[in-house]
């Protein structure tokens, strides 16, 4: 039986555990945290989004970074055989939403983390909570164990990386996993918050502050191409535009973003409504207040807090009255309705960032086994490494996967 080392006790890091145990591995976990699972405590507003039952193409699509290196491990344990495992392993029910995201049936995050101790009790992998792990130990190509920051130095026949990415800081993930991988000859990509908030150069996003919107569509715009677009909920912040499309687009964008290029978002603010369709509808409401003036008009289309905005940029004399908006005045109104565009300056810190963009340069690891190409027996799990995707639960089938396939791989 050869002993196995886990870093990092969040989602990778425990199934990895798990996996390694079933391997029948003699498996110790280290989490520096005073508690295992502080990230997936705090995913989906503390639902926690477990995975997406789309099919498997679907769920190659939504990888943002490096999908193809991502083929074996999703293979290995598929969105269907994470659900399975949860459900008739650990004993969490679950249950499919809108978009297809999996939640657990209790709407709580912390029967997800229960089920995975529970899981790792019942294979004897014996978890260290509160010790940190300084640095790798290595000799001759090969990992021989890792050093606490204490200095106790502890030995092993394989270690599996799994210590998150740089997001969400106050949950652990610091960046410990570049350092070591940097050190030890991988290569680390420039890492970029993603799933974030964005800024936006318009001052009145200040004045929208709390507005959420519900079923609008939204464009990326880079160089007068559209980069992504989607479709559903986003809202207006003091600093810019955040919610469930704007987290998502983000992720599309944050390295255009942060290279100084200029990014547009255009929002659809009635995607049901053709042109023709919407213009008809001002004209109708313009009928039945006719004397009124055009500040006053918008009421049964807009919410309440955007019409003075959307008054603004049409251009067109708030105390005009409706009778006399022209078809030209009109037009422009409904292209403004059908395309209110922002400017992106900036993305939030990572920080407010769900996860990290870029990490652990995939070349140098090996997509079959999770396993460094430069030291052997040195596996990598999770957001340490450069892959990443959007938001409804893919981002953790992506540490559910990496991780099992990194533990099961171990000889």
């Amino acid at each position: 039986m050869s002993k196995v080392i886990v870093i990092g006790g969040g989602a990778a890091g425990m199934m990895a555990a798990i996996s390694a145990a079933d391997s029948g591995h003699n498996v110790w976990l280290y989490e520096k945290n005073e508690k295992l699972g502080k990230k997936i405590y705090i995913t989906g507003k503390g639902r926690c989004n477990v995975t997406n039952a789309s099919e498997l193409e679907e769920l190659f699509g939504n990888i943002v970074t490096n999908s193809k290196f991502m083929y074996s491990a999703i293979y290995a344990m598929t969105n269907e055989q994470v659900m399975d495992m949860f459900q008739h392993d650990f004993g969490v029910p679950l249950k499919v939403e809108r978009g297809n995201r999996v939640f657990p049936v209790s709407d709580k995050s912390s029967d997800i983390i229960w089920g995975l101790k529970e899981a790792m009790k019942k294979r004897g992998v014996n978890v260290v909570l509160n010790t940190g792990v300084k640095e790798l130990v290595t000799q001759d190509g090969k990992v021989k164990g890792v050093r606490l920051y204490n200095g106790d130095v502890h030995f092993s026949d394989s270690v599996i990386v799994a210590t998150g990415g740089f997001s969400y800081q106050s949950t652990g993930s610091t960046g410990d996993g570049y350092k070591w991988a940097e050190g030890l000859g991988h290569k680390v990509t420039e890492i970029y918050p993603a799933l974030v908030p964005l800024e936006v150069c318009e001052e009145f996003c200040s004045r929208l502050q709390g507005l959420a919107l519900k079923n609008v569509k939204v464009w990326f715009i880079r160089k007068g191409k559209e980069i992504y677009s989607d479709f559903g909920e986003m809202l207006f912040t003091h600093f810019g535009i955040s919610g469930p499309v704007i987290l998502s687009g983000s992720s599309r964008v944050v390295k255009y973003i942060k290279s100084g290029e200029k990014i547009t978002v255009k929002i659809d603010l009635k995607p049901s409504l053709s042109n023709q369709v919407l213009d008809d509808r001002i004209l109708r409401e313009f009928k039945e207040c006719i004397n009124k003036d055009f500040r006053n008009s918008l009421n049964s289309l807009l919410p309440k807090s955007l019409i003075p905005v959307i008054v603004e940029l049409s251009g067109i004399e708030p105390y005009k009255k409706v009778n006399e908006i022209t078809r030209e005045e009109r037009k422009n109104l409904v292209n403004l309705i059908k395309g209110f565009t922002l400017t992106v300056n900036n993305t939030r810190g990572f920080n407010e960032a769900i996860i990290t963009q870029g990490g652990i340069n995939v070349k140098d690891i090996n997509p079959g086994t999770m396993e460094s190409k430069y030291i052997s027996n040195l596996y990598f799990a999770g957001e340490v490494l450069d892959v990443d995707a959007l938001t409804g639960g893919y981002n953790l089938q992506i540490a559910w996967s990496t991780g099992y396939l990194a533990g099961s791989s171990i000889r």
